[in-house]
């Protein structure tokens, strides 16, 4: 029993060290707790004593933030100032020193109105803006002064040795040819044009074109081009541009020995005077077309690089004087008193104008050539009508012929010698009247028809003259003769293969009737 009393005393003792230790942790979570609670306030307190400091900080760095933007931003407007007042000490300079360094002035003034017309404070009734707007249109007023300057300096006719020596060799004129040396009534026959022009084949030689105007100046003037038109002065421009070169290529055309002739100046000249001319008008005609518009068109091109309807409009403008004047000449011919022996050189008027029928078309394509294209195909067209028409003439000529030379032992009369070399001669041209038939008519064979009517009317005239002969057997001999004539030249000619082996043998007959009608009207006089 005293054992259980000791242990429960034992105990007692854990129990009360214990609680007295439970409760110095709890005094000391307390102190603890108390503390923290000291630390938290000091901690409020202290961040309520920084904040006033911190909101001080951020505001100090939003206004250097500010201040930087400001200085950048006011360096930047100093720096456009600087840009416009070196720009407009150029303006007032000029461009005919440095046009490069004057264009990009010109340049900097439009990025100065860009910048100052953006920026609060700078719009365009402010006085930066309204300065440099006027500065530009001053700008530009001279630019136009010097794209007239530069393209009139460098504007110069082209000599006629220059253009004869851009021709192909085998195309160039003769020294004694008319329009060279100032003699405008040499001899140059438009049947050399012919055989010259299906001998080398036109449409395969190679033309060089002359310089205009020197290619490093080319650049230049489409670089003014684009500023004037970039300020609205299109009209501007194409005055100048027209004005200058005009009369530029007027002045060489006039070098080269064109004139204007109108229909009543064609009809007093003498024909181997208007034939020598006409001539001339043909090699003329090729020059402006393939040398001179050529030329001129990739001068244009080149100026007016990026506003093609300008070009175009430019171009015409320029060359419409120029080739109305060539025009006017072609359709006094084509209007003047017809004759047989103009019959060759409107069909030789007729070739060329076929042979630069594609540059026309190449060169003139634009809107603002519409007319000029109308008027070269319509002097096409004139001269086919008026070659139709001349056609018909030669064969009412020929039927109606009453020249009174007698041959009195019954040969060839001259007239059958000159309408004979007359269809030869014709069939030279058997591809171009192929071609002018069959515009006109719409029927190629038409060519034949007419070849056949011209004989018809050679032999109706023959017949005419074969009854002055009093003797039967000379009337018969005369035919007889005069026929296979005619027989022997077409089956010796091109005529051969329009005619037909039906047309020949036909007339081979004709010819044997007459020679047994000369035999038995011969034997009936006898001895």
């Amino acid at each position: 029993m005293g054992m259980a009393v000791a242990s429960d005393d034992l105990l007692s003792k854990k129990a009360a060290a214990m609680r007295a230790s439970l409760e110095r942790s709890q005094a000391i979570t307390d102190d603890v707790v108390s503390i923290l609670g000291s630390f938290d306030h000091r901690l409020s307190a202290l961040e309520a004593a920084m904040r006033p400091t911190q909101i001080r900080t951020h505001s100090i760095r939003k206004a250097h933030e500010n201040i930087d933007r400001t200085l950048k931003s006011a360096e930047a407007i100093l720096a456009h100032f600087d840009q416009y007042y070196q720009a407009e000490a150029k303006i007032v300079k000029g461009p005919h020193e440095d046009v490069k360094n004057y264009l990009e002035a010109i340049d900097q003034l439009r990025r100065n109105i860009r910048f100052f017309g953006n920026k609060k404070g700078f719009k365009n009734d402010d006085d930066v803006v309204i300065r440099a707007n006027n500065l530009i249109s001053e700008a530009i007023s001279k630019l136009e002064d010097e794209f007239k300057r530069l393209l009139s300096s460098y504007s110069k006719p082209v000599e006629p040795e220059c253009l004869f020596g851009s021709l192909p060799n085998s195309m160039r004129p003769s020294a004694a040819s008319p329009g060279r040396d100032g003699d405008p009534n040499g001899k140059n026959h438009s049947s050399d044009f012919h055989s010259e022009l299906h001998k080398n084949n036109a449409d395969a030689v190679q033309y060089t074109l002359p310089v205009l105007i020197p290619p490093r100046i080319l650049p230049l003037l489409n670089n003014l081009t684009q500023q004037m038109v970039q300020a609205g002065h299109q009209q501007q421009l194409l005055k100048a541009y027209r004005d200058t070169r005009s009369k530029v290529l007027e002045e060489s055309l006039q070098k080269l020995g064109v004139e204007k002739l109108s229909k009543d100046d064609v009809q007093k000249l003498q024909w181997e005077v208007l034939e020598a001319k006409i001539g001339n008008w043909i090699h003329f005609m090729r020059i402006a077309v393939k040398l001179l518009f050529a030329a001129e068109w990739k001068v244009c091109d080149q100026i007016f690089e990026g506003f093609d309807s300008l070009g175009d409009q430019c171009f015409a403008e320029v060359t419409a004087n120029s080739i109305f004047m060539l025009l006017s000449f072609g359709e006094a011919i084509a209007k003047s008193k017809r004759s047989p022996e103009k019959l060759f050189v409107l069909l030789d008027m007729y070739e060329i104008l076929q042979e630069i029928h594609s540059e026309i078309e190449i060169l003139f394509k634009g809107r603002a050539c519409t007319k000029i294209r109308e008027a070269v195909m319509g002097l096409a067209i004139q001269l086919a009508q008026t070659a139709q028409e001349t056609f018909g003439d030669f064969e009412e000529a020929v039927e109606k012929d009453a020249t009174k030379t007698a041959v009195t032992d019954g040969t060839v009369h001259p007239l059958t010698s000159y309408v004979i070399n007359y269809v030869k001669f014709l069939f030279d041209y058997r591809s171009t009247l192929h071609q002018l038939f069959q515009g006109i008519e719409g029927d190629s064979s038409q060519l034949a028809s007419v070849t056949m009517r011209i004989l018809q009317a050679l032999q109706t005239n023959l017949d005419g003259k074969s009854k002055h002969y009093r003797d039967p057997a000379l009337t018969h001999l005369f035919l007889m003769n005069n026929i296979h004539y005619i027989v022997r030249s077409v089956r010796r000619s091109e005529a051969k293969d329009l005619l037909g082996d039906d047309w020949i043998q036909r007339h081979r007959k004709i010819v044997q009737q007459h020679a047994n009608q000369y035999k038995r009207n011969a034997w009936a006089k006898g001895p």
